[in-house]
């Protein structure tokens, strides 16, 4: 489920890009509207919206968003 809390978290993941550099609008509404909580374990829902790489099983991570955007 994605509720008022991830948008809210997604959106000062997105700030936070913003004052890192990243000025393409397109890429941060891209990161704005991707549910990265979905991607985990709910035990770790509340990293999900870090600057930083996380596991997801298998030996894959999901990648920092900085890195991405």
């Amino acid at each position: 489920m994605d509720n008022y809390k991830h948008r809210g978290l997604r959106k000062r993941l997105v700030d936070s890009l913003r004052e890192k550099g990243i000025k393409s609008e397109a890429v941060l509404e891209a990161i704005n509207s991707v549910p990265r909580h979905l991607f985990i374990d709910n035990a770790f829902e509340s990293l999900a919206y870090r600057d930083k790489p996380f596991p997801i099983g298998s030996g894959q991570t999901i990648s920092q968003p900085y890195t991405v955007a």
